[in-house]
């Protein structure tokens, strides 16, 4: 690689309990771009919010000792060069080591969960006016919290399932009073956390002493709690979608499999090894399902992705009531696993061609937003300093 290759941002990790999974999506990232036109940089995010880089954050073997790892790694950050130019700045190991300084074409974000997912790093790309693949600041917010989600898509008359939420404090103080709401919903329901996905925290429950275990669960990774009725019998369907909330395509569905109705982490992650991230998991690709139902998601899909704003790919998940055929929405994954490459690989788009996709897409978006307007021209602190801070109401 020559120093005129574009220098690509990998940044993945992060203070989440979606840490392992994302790396493994990095992993997949970096291997698939190693020997294309990009110098990848990685950026890992330690389990403490370290930013690190290197060569040895390319090893999927080196994450067995995260200690040894985070050591032998070099500290990283975004910085700006002596003509103002934004930068990905580290410093090798050794005691006379300088600063090295490089330009940034674009950052692939490849978390999951936490910081990473829910807008807060999108936020920093947009401070540093990088490009950057993915969702934006409001997008990322809105599909990371499950609650807000659900009372977006019911607002724009999309289907979903009955539910309550509520707070920790509001458990504490009135448990009661949620038990019977559930109660009313009807046994079985399902328990998740509002702001994690992987199925991480997710139970579906029978009963009203095994929901109080499942909730106390819950609440040990997020603050809020959704419960939603049970679909039964179940279908789980997943669709895709690519592009930007002006121009978009979806995606063929799919039928993940799972031991239970509702998949867990381990169905998720580790029934193939876990090595190829959500890739390894059991589904049934294209779903089994009508050609007027698939459709009818790939549809919804599009309009939904649309209504979140969402940008570069997303997935779509659903519930589907097996003997009405009737289709809820569950929830939307801004940067799903694996950035479902393989949902594209029926259309024909390889995993290399889906990354250069999303990194064009996240160049284009930028170059747009450059090109607004972004000043106001005035005199209004020339007028507030004559007239001093009195004059500022």
């Amino acid at each position: 690689m020559t120093e005129q290759t574009p220098h690509l941002v990998v940044a993945f990790g992060g203070v989440s309990p979606e840490h392992e999974v994302s790396v493994l999506t990095a992993m997949q990232v970096m291997s698939t771009l190693s020997s294309s036109k990009y110098t990848i940089l990685p950026l890992y995010i330690s389990k403490s919010g370290q930013w690190l880089t290197g060569d040895i954050l390319k090893d999927l073997e080196q994450y067995g000792d995260l200690d040894t790892l985070t050591q032998q790694a070099s500290p990283c950050y975004f910085n700006r060069d002596q003509l103002g130019r934004v930068v990905f700045e580290y410093t090798k190991k050794g005691l006379f080591s300088k600063p090295i300084q490089k330009p940034i074409y674009a950052v692939v974000i490849s978390f999951h969960g936490g910081a990473g997912e829910n807008g807060s790093f999108q936020g920093i790309c947009e401070q540093y006016n990088l490009p950057y693949t993915g969702s934006g600041v409001l997008a990322s917010s809105l599909g990371m919290d499950k609650v807000k989600a659900k009372q977006l898509c019911e607002a724009n008359h999309i289907p979903v399932t009955s539910s309550l939420n509520f707070y920790e404090e509001d458990w504490d103080r009135h448990i009661d009073t949620i038990l019977k709401e559930v109660e009313q919903l009807g046994y079985p329901v399902i328990v998740k956390p509002s702001s994690l996905g992987s199925s991480i925290g997710v139970k579906k429950v029978e009963s009203q002493s095994v929901l109080i275990k499942a909730v106390e669960t819950a609440f040990r990774y997020d603050a809020q709690i959704l419960i939603e009725e049970a679909i039964a019998p179940l279908i789980e369907i997943n669709c895709a979608v690519l592009g930007t909330p002006e121009s978009s395509i979806s995606s063929v569905c799919e039928r993940p499999v799972g031991r239970d109705e509702a998949l867990s982490f381990a169905d998720k992650y580790q029934r193939g090894g876990g090595e190829k991230g959500i890739a390894s998991a059991d589904r049934v690709i294209p779903a089994d399902i009508s050609e007027e139902l698939s459709q009818n998601i790939r549809a919804l899909s599009e309009q939904i992705f649309r209504i979140f704003q969402a940008t570069g790919v997303a997935r779509i998940d659903y519930l589907v009531q097996k003997d009405t055929q009737k289709v809820y929405f569950n929830e939307i994954n801004t940067i799903p696993g694996s950035f479902s490459y393989y949902l594209w690989e029926y259309s024909k788009l390889n995993f290399n061609d889906l990354l250069d996709q999303l990194i064009e897409t996240a160049i284009i978006v930028h170059q747009q937003k450059n090109g607004r307007i972004l000043h106001y021209k005035t005199n209004l602190l020339n007028d507030k300093a004559a007239t001093g801070l009195k004059g500022i109401k």
